[in-house]
């Protein structure tokens, strides 16, 4: 399936001179959201035991494809939103810093988790929770995402963490 022709592009959003890569048209259309879910579930069939989503939008992808898999949901979220014990870790953004929280009960030591998350940047995000698969003695089989914006580097980032994008934009 053609994603890049689906994939809105808004100039100068959300300041000038970044082209934000808009993923709400592929999830406005059942059938094309449905194929994402599906060849996301495909490559990972057998592979892991449990899908780690990233808040906001990464949860919009982790959770039908842990439902379609049949495996647990772990989710990362921005600190003081989960009420359990946690981990945390802190990365950094463009303009300071940020803190990324995990449940302490959130995957089993040895667990093979898949990271999952809209779009791939920088790889900050996806790094820190990369660390809190890590806190838990889990291993990170792959990051998976909708969209990479492969021009910023942040696969190169995430490794030694395998990275798998259904879209790749190179500039």
């Amino acid at each position: 399936m053609d994603l890049k022709s689906i994939v809105r592009t808004i100039p100068d959003f959300p300041e000038p001179g970044i082209s934000f890569k808009d993923i709400t048209p592929l999830l406005a259309d059942p059938e094309v959201f449905a194929w994402i879910v599906d060849a996301l579930a495909g490559r990972y069939h057998d592979r892991v035991d449990a899908v780690v989503a990233i808040e906001s939008r990464g949860f919009i992808v982790g959770a039908p494809l842990a439902c379609t898999l049949g495996l647990p949901l772990a989710v990362a979220r921005k600190k003081g939103k989960l009420p359990f014990d946690t981990h945390e870790v802190s990365y950094d953004l463009e303009y300071g810093s940020a803190v990324l929280e995990m449940h302490t009960d959130a995957l089993p030591a040895g667990a093979r988790a898949l990271v999952v998350d809209d779009l791939l940047a920088t790889g900050g995000t996806a790094g820190a929770v990369v660390e809190l698969v890590k806190k838990l003695a889990a291993e990170v089989v792959e990051c998976a995402f909708i969209v990479e914006l492969a021009f910023l580097g942040g696969a190169d980032r995430l490794a030694p963490a395998p990275c798998f994008s259904l879209v790749s934009y190179e500039e």
